[in-house]
């Protein structure tokens, strides 16, 4: 029980509904399941669910880039940002065209900086900001850098709008459409939302909330090393492995790791195919003489003996 559940959340399921559900799964046995990224109820589609030991990896899975397709209605606003508040409608604004919305799109590549919206999970000042702003309360949200690797107009009828976009993790979609309308002088409100792929989790491949509940966990586990995918691996061989389980250092002998620059850290994997350690770089120096060495160290150490199944 070591590897990921590629979950399809429904719409209308909280991401710990979801979690309840592969636990429930699970009951009597100790195993420490959680998501990789939580999806607001209104939205469906991937959720990477981590089991055992794989619940250590999920701040890698934090890295990975994700793709979304998202629903907008224009001229429209909510304090929500979506439409879990029934939107304002506003018949002025201007109707801009496909030719101003995807310059604005383009606008909005690259590395950006967003600020998050009120109703979310974020906490400020150790309390969850949707729980203040249902309140009324004034929340001053602190704004983030982001990335949005590609952000393009998949249909346009006005007043509807639909979105592709690939970003960094962070990202709130319902803050881009937002952001997005008010670049071209209107307002939005996201109508839907659906995440379609987390790293190497393909929607395509996901699992249906009816699958989790009726086919045996273990037959739908995905290898650990699936959630570490993009990092750089290094394969070990029995020594080397021993060494990392004892703590101890080593050497990428092979040259498999890249050196300009050095990763932050790396996938240690055994020639089985199991993800042994996540490991970091330390530099060694071995002399006047003698270059400085890269060496290894063990961060995450994983002492599972046998694959998960696939």
């Amino acid at each position: 029980m070591f590897g990921f559940l590629n979950c399809n959340k429904p719409a209308g399921f909280s991401s710990r509904d979801l979690v309840n559900v592969v636990q429930g799964r699970l009951r009597g046995r100790k195993i420490k399941v959680g998501h990789c990224g939580t999806l607001d109820p209104l939205a469906d589609g991937v959720l990477v669910v981590a089991v055992g030991p794989a619940s250590r990896l999920v701040p890698y899975v934090h890295e990975t880039t994700k793709d979304y397709r998202g629903t907008f209605r224009l001229a429209a606003e909510s304090p929500t940002g979506d439409i879990e508040v029934e939107p304002k409608f506003f018949d002025d604004h201007p109707v801009p065209t496909l030719e101003q919305i995807a310059t604005a799109c383009r606008s909005l590549t690259g590395v950006i900086e967003q600020t998050p919206p009120a109703y979310s999970a974020i906490k400020v000042a150790g309390r969850r900001a949707y729980e203040m702003a249902r309140k009324g309360q004034q929340v001053e949200m602190p704004k983030r850098t982001i990335v949005i690797e590609s952000l393009a107009v998949d249909r346009y009828e006005y007043p509807e709008l639909e979105l592709a976009i690939t970003c960094s993790t962070g990202t709130y979609i319902r803050t881009l459409g937002i952001d997005l309308a008010k670049a071209v002088g209107t307002t939005a409100v996201m109508t839907g939302l659906q995440r379609t792929r987390v790293g190497d989790f393909d929607l395509r491949l996901s699992h249906h909330i009816d699958t989790l509940r009726d086919q045996p966990i273990e037959t739908l586990l995905q290898p650990a090393t699936d959630g570490v995918a993009h990092l750089p691996k290094l394969v070990v061989d029995d020594e080397q492995a021993q060494r990392l389980v004892n703590g101890l250092s080593l050497e990428d002998r092979q040259g498999q790791l890249p050196t300009d620059p050095t990763p932050s850290h790396a996938a240690a994997i055994r020639h089985d195919g199991i993800l042994q350690a996540i490991i970091v770089p330390i530099g060694q120096d071995l002399g006047k003489q003698d270059p400085v060495r890269q060496r290894w160290v063990p961060k995450k150490v994983f002492k599972t003996s046998s694959p998960a199944r696939t």
